[in-house]
């Protein structure tokens, strides 16, 4: 890839950002293509979130990923938010447009298309999510759109889990999510059929940790899913222990891969190779 004066940026942030594997799949698949971009990686903290944008808009970055901790907090300062974006109440890619910026959520298909392997019926399961962030919420969406009924969010801080439970009220998808503290998670995990991490327990460099603990895990359910969106380390502490315990196991790495070729199709307005991006990633890891 040569880097010229006429070349377009793209990129993603976050805080950290050091992580990402964005980069790494994005390139290879602009590579691929034979297209004028690169995508960059940008730490930006939270306070400089807004600054960031407008530095953003001055140099011409023609779109970006969002990342850990800005996926709600960014909402405020984009011109344009599709209707799913706003029902799910998080946004994770963003285009310039002349009106300002515009976003909406990849997350969401980004999450779904690697159940598809798994040929389930999901109208009669029951899904538990860890963590109410803005993953969270495209994680209970998706959980809607697969017909799942009974949708559990679990966290240790009561009033965040009270409105994050009100959000999907007011939300227009209209999704009904029940609420668990985490000290009852035992007490739901053997009638799980899908567990979903998605705090960033357990992530490189705290590759020894697990959200849930050894003793509660004993409790999952047999063949159920249990799904992290973690993807570095491949297989984090707490799939090591779901695994042991029978269930099956899925990372966040096909979801990563489908969030972003989705976001670059976007704004390139051209299909993407998906298999490039993949294969990308699992030289990168190898190596």
């Amino acid at each position: 890839m040569m880097i010229k004066g006429t070349t377009k940026l793209l990129g993603v942030i976050g805080y950290p950002i050091e992580h990402s594997l964005s980069p790494v799949m994005q390139n290879a698949a602009i590579a691929h293509l034979g297209v004028d971009y690169v995508y960059l990686p940008f730490a930006i903290s939270p306070p400089n979130l807004k600054t960031a944008l407008e530095g953003f808009a001055a140099i011409g970055v023609q779109g970006f990923n969002v990342t850990i901790p800005h996926k709600q907090a960014i909402l405020p300062f984009l011109s344009e938010v599709t209707t799913l974006a706003q029902s799910v109440g998080a946004v994770n890619t963003v285009w310039c447009t002349h009106n300002g910026w515009s976003g909406t959520n990849t997350d969401v298909v980004g999450f779904l298309t690697p159940l598809e392997v798994y040929h389930q019926q999901w109208n009669d399961k029951v899904a538990v999510i860890l963590g109410y962030g803005g993953a969270a919420r495209a994680v209970v969406a998706g959980c809607a759109e697969l017909g799942i009924t009974e949708i559990y969010i679990v966290g240790r801080d009561p009033q965040k889990l009270a409105t994050f439970q009100h959000s999907w009220i007011t939300s227009p998808l209209a999704i009904s999510v029940k609420t668990c503290p985490w000290d009852q998670l035992s007490s739901l995990l053997p009638q799980t059929d899908l567990l979903v991490n998605t705090t960033p327990v357990g992530m490189y460099p705290h590759v020894e940790e697990s959200p849930v603990e050894a003793s509660v895990m004993d409790k999952i359910k047999l063949g159920a899913i249990a799904y992290d969106l973690i993807y570095i380390p491949r297989t984090t502490e707490f799939l090591n222990l779901a695994a042991a315990r029978g269930a099956m196991i899925l990372n966040g790495l096909p979801m990563l891969i489908q969030q972003g070729a989705a976001a670059l199709q976007l704004w390139l307005q051209q299909p993407v190779p998906v298999e490039i991006m993949r294969q990308s990633l699992q030289h990168y890891l190898e190596s």
